[in-house]
């Protein structure tokens, strides 16, 4: 299937996405902040500069884009239907980053979370999501991962 639009289009839509402060990342900070936490945003000093860093709990969370990041048996983690090669490729690669990052943040000491956008799409998904982090973060557990539950 051919693309939709001519290839400077494409080429000017694809460096318009934005690695941070994107909209999931901004709905869930205010939501965390109005739940009275404090953090801070993207430290460079981190592996994979964390989205959110809670550093009174020893916490990172990153806010990942479902198509990105391939969030499994998700809707929105599409593949296009062109240089599917390529998409597979890239996609296998940030899955993989994203491991490794996970591994060396717990390795010294972080716990991890991972948000799901899908789970930020609505204000309910917002609230839940906000709420689940929250009992998270003064739990102990180590490792938290929030999406919707797939549509099957």
């Amino acid at each position: 299937m051919t693309d939709v639009v001519n290839k400077a289009t494409r080429s000017r839509m694809m460096a318009g996405i934005k690695g941070k402060n994107t909209v999931p990342e901004l709905v869930l900070r205010q939501a965390m902040h109005k739940r009275g936490f404090r953090f801070r945003l993207h430290v460079k000093q981190l592996p994979g500069r964390p989205d959110l860093l809670f550093p009174k709990y020893k916490a990172a969370v990153f806010v990942h884009g479902c198509f990105w990041h391939r969030h499994r048996n998700c809707r929105y983690a599409t593949t296009p239907a062109t240089r599917t090669e390529f998409w597979q490729t890239k996609f296998a690669a940030n899955v993989a980053r994203d491991s490794l990052l996970v591994m060396a943040l717990i390795n010294s000491g972080w716990r991890v979370a991972i948000i799901w956008e899908c789970s930020l799409r609505n204000s309910v998904g917002i609230q839940e999501t906000a709420e689940e982090l929250s009992k998270w973060l003064v739990s102990d557990s180590n490792q938290l991962e929030l999406g919707d539950m797939p549509v099957l």
